[in-house]
């Protein structure tokens, strides 16, 4: 079971905000969250960053902060943050194991991702041989 603890995440604003949207998306039924705070989490960060009312398609349900600022995206924290804790919700709790990603990654994000991968290498390909040459 993973969990995150909602006010002390560990992780920068942006993460936590497309994390927590990721997960109020995903149709986990394993996640600790009501369907229906899980869909005014995401409508309330969606009407933050849009002009137009949130989408209804679940696949079409996908957050852009890429015109968002700093305000908005401490406005999203703000807006998760108060809408769990009136919940009594402190702590996101979920059972799913990570899975192979459903896109490609578009040839503009391929230097980022090899960079990350230089700093974050996987596990050798090969089996270790005990130290033997």
């Amino acid at each position: 079971m993973q969990s995150l603890d909602i006010h002390r995440s560990g992780m920068p604003d942006l993460q936590f905000v497309l994390l927590v949207v990721a997960l109020c998306t995903s149709r986990l039924s394993s996640l600790n969250v009501p369907e229906s705070l899980q869909a005014t989490i995401f409508d309330r960060c969606w009407t933050l960053v849009n002009d137009h009312p949130p989408p209804t398609k679940a696949e079409e349900r996908v957050l852009d902060l890429r015109a968002g600022t700093e305000v908005t995206l401490e406005a999203m924290v703000e807006t998760i943050h108060s809408l769990l804790t009136e919940a009594g919700i402190t702590t996101l709790r979920w059972d799913h194991p990570p899975s192979e990603p459903t896109r490609t990654s578009t040839p503009e994000a391929l230097p980022l991702i090899e960079r990350l991968q230089k700093l974050y290498p996987g596990p050798p390909d090969i089996a270790d041989r005990g130290g033997e040459p």
